[in-house]
């Protein structure tokens, strides 16, 4: 069947995570995604972490599968005319350069709506363009921190800590697909193209808007019921760090199960939901508290939550984290293991779903990524290997009526 967005091109003019992953999921869903690079080396990630010598690196298979290579010295006058032809046919252009760097190409907005009016035009950037760090390099970790995860992330003995998800790289990836997908379905009502630029300080403070929800509650009460801290210790003016606790109103922690001894991942995540509290009680062997009135509330409960968690401890060192899962899941205790890279990467359940899909790639053979995680009832995304270097160079530009002559001269100048 035709995929939903079969028929849209799109020039990925990114490199590293955040463009690239955005349009990649364009790539899953139908799109045709021509990543653009630079001739002889193309995305930084070909050649990073790897594990194989002189072949593309996981780190970039696992983020540009189902699109096709044009590698393009933009810097040329050929090279730039190229570029140009693209754009008039394209529906999308995504750029994830430092900021400036698209307009000192020559490539600037008011040039790209002269060569198409209908064009799609979305930026990623550090940090948007009201900041005063709006010329600063932005990384993973330094989105992270200035987008307020990192403050309030880690135990409150300790440093800040910046989460493994990629918050400031994929994340943001996401919010630019959304926000490009938006200006498509807005297209089809205006006839006209327009700029979408989201910025990565603004995706993971969008995570972290319940964080910012607690700092105004603590600017009104001057503590937060739900934080560890509560009642016996003592709060700043800022939300602070909360170490595992929910956060959400509902009480939850980290806890050991059989093995943790040995084994660094042999915990689960207990959730203490309120109206499931006599559950529960029956669940951790203590019936009495369902009515004790030192237990009987949430409020009653929130001093002796830790006494709480090490009862539930006591009940469950026997099992393992998935025998203690199993056995929670019959009170409808919220709960679920911690699983580790290699507990993900051989879960059933999750090849099954697609969610993890194993891609045959040139060269390499085949490797594990992860596949869409949205799920849609009329079709399943196939995912491909990733593109080779220039791979589909003859193919592009013959598509563009480049002759084989032509495209042989475009080589030796080092255009591609």
């Amino acid at each position: 069947m035709s995929l939903p967005l079969s028929g849209i091109k799109v020039i990925d003019f990114t490199g590293v995570q955040s463009g690239p992953a955005c349009t990649q999921m364009m790539a899953w869903y139908g799109a045709d995604v021509i990543k653009v690079e630079r001739p002889g080396v193309g995305d930084v990630t070909r050649n990073q972490l790897r594990d194989i010598p002189d072949l593309d690196a996981l780190y970039f298979t696992m983020l540009n599968s189902n699109k096709r290579s044009l590698e393009l010295n933009t810097k040329t006058p050929e090279g730039k005319a190229i570029m140009e032809q693209l754009i008039r046919e394209a529906d999308v252009l995504v750029e994830n350069f430092h900021p400036g760097a698209m307009d000192h190409m020559g490539f600037t907005w008011e040039h790209l709506q002269a060569l198409n009016p209908r064009l799609i035009f979305g930026s990623v950037k550090g940090f948007n363009d009201a900041s005063p760090y709006v010329h600063v390099k932005a990384y993973e970790n330094v989105a992270q921190c200035a987008g307020g995860a990192a403050s309030t992330t880690g135990f409150w003995d300790g440093p800040p800590t910046v989460s493994a998800a990629a918050l400031g790289d994929s994340n943001t990836g996401m919010h630019l697909l959304i926000g490009l997908l938006t200006a498509l379905v807005g297209r089809e009502k205006t006839g006209k193209g327009q700029r979408v630029t989201v910025s990565m300080q603004d995706s993971v403070l969008n995570l972290c808007r319940v964080k910012l929800r607690d700092q105004q509650r603590l600017e009104r009460l001057g503590y937060l019921e739900e934080y560890p801290q509560y009642p016996n210790g003592s709060f700043s003016d800022a939300v602070p760090r909360g170490g595992n606790a929910g956060g959400g109103g509902q009480p939850g922690w980290v806890l050991k199960c059989k093995g943790w001894e040995t084994d660094p991942n042999a915990y689960l995540y207990f959730t203490i939901q309120e109206q499931n509290w006599p559950n529960t009680c029956d669940a951790i062997g203590k019936p009495e508290w369902k009515d004790d009135p030192a237990y009987a509330t949430a409020q009653a409960r929130q001093p002796r939550l830790f006494d709480i968690f090490a009862a539930i401890e006591t009940r469950l060192a026997d099992k393992t984290k998935f025998e203690a899962v199993d056995y929670l899941s019959q009170f409808d205790v919220p709960c679920a293991p911690v699983l580790n890279m290699k507990e993900i990467a051989n879960d059933r359940s999750l090849r099954e779903s697609g969610t993890v899909v194993e891609v045959a790639q040139k060269k390499r053979g085949t490797y594990l990524t992860i596949g869409s995680p949205v799920k849609f009832s009329d079709f399943t995304p196939q995912i491909q290997g990733a593109p080779l270097l220039g791979e589909h160079n003859e193919e592009i530009l013959s598509g563009l009526g480049y002759s084989a002559e032509q495209i042989a001269h475009l080589r030796e100048a080092k255009v591609i």
